[in-house]
């Protein structure tokens, strides 16, 4: 298997569980729209619900988007590692300026993951 047919596979993968984490929020910020119509008129709305609070798709949506920014994180990451090692290895005598680059790329990397965070924080309690 090549390189490109290997990176088309995890883009295919990521963009599949991209597209069924919305709908997932979808449907849950569906239901808790229907669980807040049913507070409001005192009617049952054919039991769609399933306990949810009017906060859940909030918070269901905050964790998958810090999970995909988690996997993204760490999928970057270790490439990054896999090519920094590489270049090390290739290059024993550039070792300091290959491992500030990458810690420098991996300090980028983690602070993109820490305002996903940042996000769904505010998207649970202020928004």
């Amino acid at each position: 298997m090549t390189k490109t047919t290997r990176f088309l596979k995890i883009v295919l993968i990521a963009g599949l569980v991209l597209i069924l984490a919305l709908l997932m929020v979808k449907l849950m910020a569906d239901q808790s729209a229907v669980f807040a119509d049913t507070e409001t008129t005192g009617e049952a709305a054919d039991g769609l619900t399933g306990g949810l609070t009017d906060n859940s798709g909030k918070a269901l949506g905050a964790g998958i988007a810090v999970g995909l920014a988690a996997l993204g994180g760490g999928i970057g990451m270790g490439i990054a590692g896999a090519h920094a090692a590489d270049g090390i290895a290739r290059q024993p005598e550039a070792e300091g300026k290959i491992r500030t680059i990458f810690m420098l790329a991996l300090v980028f990397i983690e602070t993109a993951i820490i305002y996903a965070l940042l996000i769904a924080i505010l998207n649970i309690f202020v928004l």
